[in-house]
């Protein structure tokens, strides 16, 4: 696929999309929003994918949304407005950024952050969507929207106090400080921190790592990890009985068992 502010790449069975703004620190306008949300749907949909790194090109991972884009979109819109009949109203959100989001937490298929930089506002948040973030010696995290006079959104309010609790998301939020790489790992927000020559080859071998696991059990044990975040210990079980119940059906069950039986890796087909 050819996009103009990304780069999508497949290699086994890996889908690895760029953000390729680097000179703006990769930050979002509204024609990366909508390559973004395009190419996670893809990657979602293509048989030959089986996880998902996303990763930042140049120094930045993604500085969040572009302030000039941000400028300019205000300004068509005041001038929008001053032509609008009486009762209209304008819608003055920008929904595509939510749609990435829920994109990535319906994706079927591992999704990995590889944070090369500095990931802040809705950059640190599109990190956070991620089912895993490894992060180089050079990232660095913001919550920086209140220091714009922002509040956070993309579903910042959500992920960050599951990660890393509430008093400390409730200090990011309000501060929009820097968290450097050390502390994040601390905190919980990145798994791994590696130096920046050994950040993609290290999140590559994560990824493959999940294909070769069976593709309907992955799929259907990221729905429960996430379904069950909040429900009860009996509702959880109750999915998983469900879940294992199509795993039972499945050819895959019947390759693992017989891969174990014969020493030897499992061929998962995902059938």
């Amino acid at each position: 696929m050819q996009f103009e502010h990304l780069l999508y790449d497949v290699t086994e069975q890996v889908a690895v999309i760029t953000l390729n703004r680097p000179d703006r620190y990769n930050a979002m306008n509204e024609l990366m929003r909508q390559e973004l949300l395009a190419s996670i749907r893809h990657a979602d949909q293509s048989d030959d994918v089986r996880a998902i790194v996303i990763t930042g090109a140049g120094k930045a991972f993604c500085s969040g949304g572009d302030m000039q884009d941000k400028a300019k979109a205000r300004e068509n819109q005041d001038s929008d407005d001053n032509q609008a009949k009486p009762g209209i109203i304008m819608e003055r959100t920008t929904p595509m950024r939510d749609k990435i989001i829920l994109a990535m937490r319906e994706s079927d298929k591992p999704l990995i952050a590889a944070v090369n930089g500095v990931a802040a506002g809705g950059g640190m948040t599109l990190a956070l969507a991620c089912d895993i973030r490894i992060g180089s010696s050079k990232a660095r995290f913001s919550q920086s929207f209140t220091r714009r006079g922002m509040h956070p959104d993309s579903g910042s309010t959500y992920f960050l106090p599951r990660l890393v609790g509430m008093a400390a998301a409730c200090d990011m939020i309000w501060s929009g400080r820097m968290v450097e790489a050390e502390e994040s790992l601390k905190l919980g927000i990145v798994s791994r921190i590696t130096e920046p020559e050994e950040l993609l080859p290290a999140t590559l071998e994560m990824a493959k790592s999940y294909t070769t696991g069976a593709p309907i059990a992955i799929r259907l044990a990221k729905t429960s990890l996430y379904r069950n975040l909040d429900a009860s210990l009996q509702d959880a079980m109750q999915y998983e009985n469900f879940a294992q119940s199509i795993c039972r059906e499945t050819d895959d069950i019947k390759e693992g068992i017989m891969a174990f039986m014969e020493k030897r890796e499992p061929k998962f087909t995902g059938r």
